[in-house]
């Protein structure tokens, strides 16, 4: 068949909460030009679905002026780009969990592409996606879109297109899931191979930071935590690193628990009410005046939330916009005070810490929320506009005050814009809690599933290269710090030195004997106890077999390490642990980062597999092939 070029083949990875996709091979490879969210919003019809949340306009004639619906006027609908609410995830944890609404989603990306009729696509598979969905995916696209060609890859193996690897072990951290996956020479090891391990993706850390920070800050919600986990101040400290604050060698035993509960002393007799609570600060409780307060008292639930409806109805809105604006105002009035203050007692002032070292951290939260609830109550432009600006902390663009304070008009196009784009932004403050994304046993789970895939693999000899190429990839992975401190938490529980040899020290060959008083038996300096190499050879075929660099050049391997029990005891346990080697060649890549090399990879594989190979190495199914074999054929070309 005729080959096909670089501007006609469409690549598709679908995520559970983002789906990249491209058409086109760009000359030198860039991310992907298509970020789409992977949710749909159910249609008017059953079985319908539509990629945006469709919802009343409200505008003039619409209503009356006492909010009644004139019955000869038709309902406008719009469609909102930016809320989600009411969507439909057709994918969790890897897995298709809504095949309806996951073929929608694939037919919307493909008339978001737009693409000529004659063009090849190449769809990038979980690991947890079996046979029987293999075969229902290629049947989709071969009834609905009429491709010439179709190609099925697992993101693992596109990954090692991307780093141009033969050996390597592929760690990717999804939004729900973990999968680790051992290939070794372009082989996949599927026996032992972890797929879709739980609670240890991007969404177990959501809800870790949750459940951290929930006991301290009731109205600390879920899209919080997840904006918090995205943030800068999040981030994953090295394994033994202590948090910053009050050091822990200065917390004393708590002899009296009842003691410490009640009043934060270390104990009830003499002597042990030392502490900051017991010297006057607010007790744990519970009971009034106390960190946990009245629980009987359930009416302040609701304490903090912004009610703009009834504030709204009630026909205050604008003595509450006035009420925001001077606490703002006085805010900012404060901290040019404090700025100013600083500066006038000239205090040297020592180099701003880290944020590993500062003990508290503020980020901007986006209220989704309420920007949904004010589209909900068919404001008018300039009412919302000025809404939403009244209500947002973060800062503002030179740009857009400059128009706003050139039009002056709440109906501008300026001010229908903020009405539509961004959302209100709200300024909080977290504490230590913020570098406890991972604990509750995040991490040691995913690090004991890297473990079990690498001694899985049959081949002993081969898992000190797996071993010495792990690859970390997934916009689960994406938290700051969290490559290191999971490196960190593989060489304390697995690393062993090899320069202890602890094990080797009862294996010394007992031909030699005690050396006499006379020194008749005492070994030759130019002869080692073990011969002429001088080191005990099983101290050096352990060395050597894991680490052949360190062998001397002039040296030559012992030729009991020939033999067929050279993988012994000592190739299960790894004497180094390293993250393999980032291409260099991608300079747009190299900007954005590699948490998403899947894809690179994919481009890589399609120029390979459509342009290079044309079909000579069945890397794809052609229609012909579709026709004669049906959907069980993608099995004989799926890579």
């Amino acid at each position: 068949m005729p080959p096909f070029k670089d501007d006609q083949i469409i690549i598709i990875s679908p995520g559970s909460e983002t789906t990249l996709a491209q058409l086109g091979l760009p000359e030198s490879f860039t991310p992907a030009a298509f970020r789409i969210r992977s949710r749909m919003f159910p249609g008017e019809k059953a079985g319908e679905w539509e990629p945006n949340k469709i919802r009343k306009k409200g505008g003039p004639g619409a209503h009356g002026a006492n909010g009644s619906t004139n019955g000869d006027t038709e309902v406008v609908y719009e469609e909102d780009f930016m809320s989600e609410e009411g969507a439909v995830w057709p994918i969790a944890g890897g897995k298709i969990v809504n095949w309806s609404c996951f073929f929608a989603l694939m037919t919307h990306v493909y008339n978001t592409l737009n693409p000529p009729f004659h063009t090849p696509i190449l769809l990038i598979a979980q690991p947890v996606w079996t046979m029987k969905d293999h075969e229902k995916i290629t049947q989709f696209f071969f009834e609905r879109f009429k491709m010439p060609a179709f190609a099925l890859m697992d993101s693992a193996v596109a990954t090692m297109y991307a780093y141009g690897v033969q050996s390597a072990t592929v760690i990717d951290i999804g939004k729900g899931k973990c999968d680790v996956t051992a290939i070794s020479e372009f082989l996949t090891h599927e026996a032992g191979r972890t797929v879709a391990l739980e609670n240890a993706g991007g969404e177990a850390m959501t809800k870790r930071l949750l459940e951290v920070i929930k006991p301290k800050d009731k109205h600390f919600s879920r899209d919080m935590a997840e904006q918090l986990k995205k943030s800068p101040i999040c981030e994953i400290l090295p394994v033994g690193t202590q948090l910053p604050g009050p050091a822990s060698g200065s917390e004393e035993a708590v002899s009296n628990p009842a003691a410490a509960a009640s009043t934060g002393a270390a104990g009830s007799g003499p002597g042990q009410r030392d502490t900051g609570t017991a010297l006057g600060a607010v007790p744990l409780g519970p009971g009034p005046d106390t960190v946990v307060g009245d629980e009987a008292n359930g009416d302040d639930e609701s304490e903090g939330v912004i009610d703009v409806a009834s504030i709204v109805t009630g026909g205050k809105m604008q003595e509450y916009l006035a009420k925001k604006e001077r606490e703002k105002l006085e805010k900012d009035k404060n901290k040019k005070k404090n700025a100013a203050d600083a500066a006038a007692a000239n205090i040297a002032k020592p180099a701003r810490l880290p944020n590993s070292k500062r003990e508290k951290g503020t980020f901007m939260y986006e209220d989704h929320k309420l920007l949904d609830t004010l589209k909900e109550m068919n404001l008018s432009k300039g009412d919302l506009a000025e809404m939403r600006e009244r209500l947002d902390e973060g800062p503002k663009s030179k740009a857009g005050t400059a128009e706003e304070t050139t039009n002056g008009d709440a109906t501008s196009p300026v001010a229908s814009g903020l009405a539509k784009a961004g959302s209100i932004k709200r300024e909080i403050e977290v504490g230590t809690e913020r570098f406890q994304a991972v604990s509750g046993g995040i991490l040691e789970s995913i690090a004991d599933a890297v473990h079990k895939t690498i001694t899985s693999v049959e081949e002993v000899n081969k898992r000190s290269e797996l071993w010495d190429s792990l690859i970390i990839v997934g916009n689960g992975a994406k938290i700051r710090g969290f490559k290191d401190a999971l490196m960190s938490l593989l060489q304390a529980k697995y690393l062993i030195s090899p320069s202890s040899a602890t094990i080797f020290t009862s294996e010394l060959p007992s031909t030699i004997s005690t050396p006499a008083g006379t020194g008749a038996n005492t070994p030759q300096p130019q002869l080692g106890p073990h011969g002429g190499s001088g080191v005990n050879p099983l101290l050096l075929a352990a060395t050597t077999a894991q680490n052949p660099h360190m062998m001397h050049p002039g040296q030559s391997t012992p030729a009991s390490m020939h033999s067929h029990n050279m993988h012994s005891s000592h190739g299960q346990t790894p004497t180094s642990i390293k993250i393999a080697k980032v291409p260099e060649y991608f300079p747009e890549w190299k900007e954005v980062g590699y948490d998403e090399s899947t894809f690179l990879g994919a481009q890589v594989a399609a120029k390979v597999l459509f342009v290079v190979d044309q079909g000579l190495g069945k890397g794809y199914m052609t229609r012909n092939d579709w026709n004669d074999s049906g959907p069980t054929g993608i099995h004989d070309f799926a890579i």
